[in-house]
């Protein structure tokens, strides 16, 4: 009991810390850090890791500089080598995970042998409050991007028996996305029904709408509409709650691709139209924009509307041009134009296009990471 309070007055201490250190510049932050003994403890070398992995979502650059000074942190801290290097580990997983937000994956590699190497190094010190299941956690997110889905699945096996129960649900949420990215729907399904009571219980609706909006996304591709359909009101009521403008146009698109499939076409297009224009809100979104186009293109080709998909065609191929999309799904694209252009494209390759930009966006210089 007095080794607990004593890590929560630790991580309490660290929390007021980053408060003053958020309003500094690196450099500044940099500075203070080096001459400030107060600063330099494990707790906000954990605190300052957790604010990395929350800003990799979608600033890469910011993500590398607060594990970097994680890093510094865990050089300057006092006690034994053994300590140092457990800190030192645990912050070099942090680096490797911003690399690899930020599509470096050959650097994260390295970054992540120099954690493991002062992990082990740390010997009887890896019993401190700095879990090894974070390693394993951020690791498998690395060996899934290098589309190394045994040894992703691997490494989450190991975060989920060493990690508190708190969170397990992201780990399985996790499992469940590397399941679906190795085309094992069936197992991701299985996984997102384990990971829906533990992300429940941990009382976060952001983790429950990515549960509910990636079950029938899943259901969707097996073709279970009826299935998908039931549960979209729940999906709905919930993103309403939550009012984030993607979380909608995500909940739009995935209701046109179920209403879709059930045969309902002008709810379909209607939903379709809706997620396109709240996608088009931001020029960040601009590939959800162009996929959702490519929805509705599929639509118009099999009720022979030809015209209009030419000009949406086009409109893909500029936005594709911009983004560093794989040569091949490049490739595909003109040759839709070009058929487009004629009046000779099909539904059947509207759908082969978007299956391979899909894929395609799940290169990590593409991913804007879920959940992740």
């Amino acid at each position: 009991a007095e080794r607990a309070r004593r890590l929560a007055q630790a991580r309490l201490q660290a929390a007021r810390q980053w408060e003053a250190l958020r309003r500094l510049t690196p450099a500044q932050r940099l500075e203070l850090v080096e001459r400030s003994p107060a600063l330099q403890h494990w707790a906000l070398v954990e605190f300052l890791c957790a604010e990395s992995e929350r800003a990799a979502a979608d600033q890469a650059a910011s993500a590398l500089e607060l594990a970097r000074l994680a890093l510094r942190v865990a050089e300057l801290a006092p006690g034994e080598d053994a300590w140092r290097f457990l800190c030192q580990g645990y912050a070099w997983a942090f680096i490797a995970n911003a690399e690899r937000v930020g599509s470096d994956l050959v650097a994260a590699e390295g970054s992540f042998a120099t954690a493991w190497r002062l992990w082990r190094a740390s010997g009887a010190a890896a019993r401190g409050p700095l879990g090894a299941w974070r390693l394993h956690d951020l690791e498998a997110s690395l060996r899934r991007d290098q589309r190394q889905f045994t040894a992703a699945l691997d490494c989450l096996g190991r975060a989920l028996a060493a990690a508190p129960v708190e969170a397990r649900g992201r780990i399985l949420l996790k499992k469940a996305y590397t399941l679906e990215q190795a085309d094992q729907a069936e197992a991701a399904l299985a996984t997102l029904e384990d990971a829906a009571p533990l992300v429940d219980s941990a009382g976060e609706p952001r983790l429950r709408w990515v549960v509910d909006n990636n079950r029938i996304l899943i259901l969707a591709h097996l073709g279970r509409y009826e299935e998908a359909e039931a549960r979209l009101p729940a999906l709905s009521e919930l993103t309403l709650e939550l009012g984030n403008r993607l979380d909608l146009a995500r909940t739009l698109w995935v209701s046109g691709r179920v209403a879709a499939g059930l045969g309902k076409r002008e709810q379909a297009r209607a939903a379709f139209d809706q997620a396109k224009s709240e996608f088009a809100e931001d020029d960040a979104n601009a590939y959800d924009t162009a996929l959702v186009s490519l929805e509705v293109a599929i639509l118009l080709l099999e009720d022979g509307h030809t015209a209009e998909v030419a000009l949406l065609a086009e409109q893909m191929l500029a936005i594709f041009r911009s983004r560093r999309v794989p040569r091949e799904a490049l490739a595909a694209l003109r040759l839709f134009c070009q058929a487009a252009q004629v009046g000779s494209a099909t539904a059947v390759e509207a759908r082969r296009l978007l299956d391979l930009l899909e894929k395609a966006r799940r290169e990590p210089s593409l991913r804007s990471e879920v959940g992740e």
